[in-house]
């Protein structure tokens, strides 16, 4: 009986965080507001972290971060953000 609670636990362990994280989304607004002042893909990274999804064309790089209420795309060519868009959801 020890060994199934054990694995259970375990799986609770690495699930509980990642549900956490996803409640924790900051908002559109709030995700474009920490990065007003950057220029730089390094500097985009240390403000938002890693992006949800990244798109590759050559040396221009689409990054999108989801948000509690939508989304935030930022445009870069080469390491410079070059424009920024955000779109909510409706409820």
């Amino acid at each position: 009986m020890a060994r199934p609670f054990r694995l259970a636990l375990a799986s609770l362990a690495v699930v509980l965080p990642l549900a956490l994280a996803a409640c924790n989304e900051p908002s559109t607004e709030e995700t474009i507001k920490r990065s007003e002042n950057v220029s730089t893909k390094a500097e985009l990274e240390k403000a938002l972290g890693r992006p949800t999804e990244i798109q590759k064309l050559g040396p221009i790089e689409q990054w999108t971060y989801k948000t509690s209420d939508g989304s935030v795309t930022f445009v870069l060519a080469g390491e410079t953000v070059t424009l920024a868009s955000g779109g909510t959801t409706k409820k």
